[in-house]
């Protein structure tokens, strides 16, 4: 690879800011706000609005609108019954 081409890698704390779920990855994004993590280390603090603790999709809280299929929506507009 070419020197100083590529982006800082290292590790940062990402945190949801709606539930305080916190897990450390790695990452080339920086911030300018620092936690202590576990390990005694300091690491750069990245917040994000969603993370898999509240995700809709991981968290089982996902809504689901029962509209049924193209047919039945139609034969239910014009009030037609199925044979």
């Amino acid at each position: 690879m070419k020197p100083g081409i590529h982006p800082n890698y290292q590790k940062v704390v990402f945190m949801d800011v709606n539930s305080g779920y916190k897990f450390l990855s790695g990452s080339t994004k920086t911030s300018h706000e620092t936690i202590e993590w576990e390990d005694g280390n300091t690491y750069p603090l990245i917040k994000v609005e969603i993370s898999s603790d509240t995700h809709p999709f991981y968290t089982g809280k996902q809504k689901f609108a029962e509209r049924g299929g193209r047919a039945e929506r139609f034969m239910q507009k014009f009030n037609m019954k199925q044979k």
